[in-house]
């Protein structure tokens, strides 16, 4: 979000285009499923619900091993965990969980119910055998302090040896009929992520205070842990991870993936 939080060089700001709200991604995909906005960072796995969205080419939020705030902290051993509390910010990190847990973890014995529970771990833990945390939160996470601890992202690199994308830039088509931006939107998001790579600095300097964790975890989480390219492999994970969640009967079916300009 670089580009359209600051000013972008030359021109002027982005803000003058675009109509900012910051929210949940599971939100985000909530407001394109109804209309309320263009253009949302969506859960992966929420493109497969909503008809008629186009996908930004070579821009999203994925990782090629852990990624550090995606995890399951559990009290019990993963075979013996009868409940998970989970925070349904990211529907994509739940339906990754279910998947795991039927291919790999538990594929013939009785799988897990899930409970929608506010992220905070403990209040989680009190009420379940184990839990989600996604985001921020997990960031603050100890992993020493908890019997079991596991990063989902390093779970599937592990288990398929593929990159998992955990979210995208998507917009609906109606937006983009006769839209003098449509056809720029690739470039635009693309740069503004280019951009912000180059000012990893500054960004963690900005949100680490807010974030609750140092600077240096900031850059090494934007640097190290989360990829954000669209290219062939990650491409190759998403597909997997669709068809995967299609056989555990997370989604009905498997639609390929529309590009915007594609």
């Amino acid at each position: 979000m670089w580009d359209f939080d600051h000013d972008a060089g030359a021109s002027s700001p982005l803000r003058k285009d675009f109509e900012i709200h910051y929210t949940v991604p599971s939100a985000c995909a909530e407001a394109l499923r109804v209309g309320t906005a263009d253009i949302g960072i969506i859960p992966a796995i929420t493109y497969q619900t909503i008809p008629d969205l186009v996908v930004i080419p070579d821009v999203a939020i994925g990782a090629k091993g852990p990624v550090r705030s995606i995890l399951l902290v559990s009290k019990q051993p993963l075979k013996k965990i009868k409940t998970v509390a989970a925070d349904t910010s990211s529907r994509t990190s739940v339906a990754l969980l279910k998947v795991i847990f039927k291919k790999w973890w538990r594929p013939s014995t009785e799988q897990p119910e899930f409970v929608p529970v506010d992220p905070d771990l403990k209040k989680m833990l009190k009420k379940c055998d184990a839990a989600l945390m996604i985001g921020d939160p997990a960031l603050k996470i100890d992993p020493k302090k908890y019997d079991t601890v596991v990063d989902l992202g390093e779970e599937w690199h592990k288990q398929t040896g593929l990159p998992f994308v955990f979210a995208f830039w998507a917009v609906r088509r109606a937006a983009l009929k006769n839209h003098p931006l449509a056809s720029d939107l690739p470039r635009i998001f693309q740069q503004s992520r280019d951009n912000g790579l180059q000012n990893v600095k500054a960004l963690a300097r900005e949100w680490a205070p807010r974030a609750g964790i140092t600077e240096q975890r900031v850059t090494d989480y934007l640097t190290k842990d989360i990829d954000f390219a669209l290219g062939q492999e990650e491409l190759k994970g998403l597909y997997a991870f669709y068809k995967l969640a299609r056989e555990v009967g997370v989604i009905k079916e498997v639609k390929r993936t529309a590009w915007l300009g594609g």
